[in-house]
């Protein structure tokens, strides 16, 4: 029945420095961008290269994520990449602070983890 994961959701805190992080730091191609009035509410649909897509959402006065980065409900989104190392490198130069790159106990992948502008963990998981 279930085929992909077709998007992730992420609300904002400021949707101008996140819209910048994920087109300018990440590379994320603009899909669509909608104001909803009546929600006083950015919707931005970003594509992924697999054809996944990220919606990224502005929303007055949503709550802050309880808590880093052990909260209940979605713990980290993960992004596929190559080379790990060179990820790492890609974005620090970026200005991004990158953890140290770990190696996957139970698969052997190396990965590593930052944050976009809201303290939402981002992984970097190699193929």
């Amino acid at each position: 029945m279930l085929l992909r994961i077709h998007h992730t959701a992420i609300i904002c805190a400021d949707y101008a420095r996140s819209r910048r992080f994920y087109t300018e730091v990440l590379g994320l191609r603009v899909i669509a961008e909608t104001y909803r009035e009546a929600r006083r509410s950015y919707k931005l649909d970003l594509a992924l290269p697999d054809g996944g897509q990220i919606e990224l959402f502005s929303f007055p006065d949503a709550p802050p994520r309880p808590s880093y980065p052990e909260a209940q409900g979605l713990r980290h989104l993960a992004f596929e990449v190559d080379d790990v190392e060179a990820g790492k490198r890609e974005l620090e130069a970026k200005g991004i602070a990158v953890e140290p790159v770990r190696v996957d106990e139970l698969t052997g992948k190396r990965f590593t983890f930052f944050a976009d502008p809201d303290g939402l963990p981002l992984e970097l998981y190699e193929r």
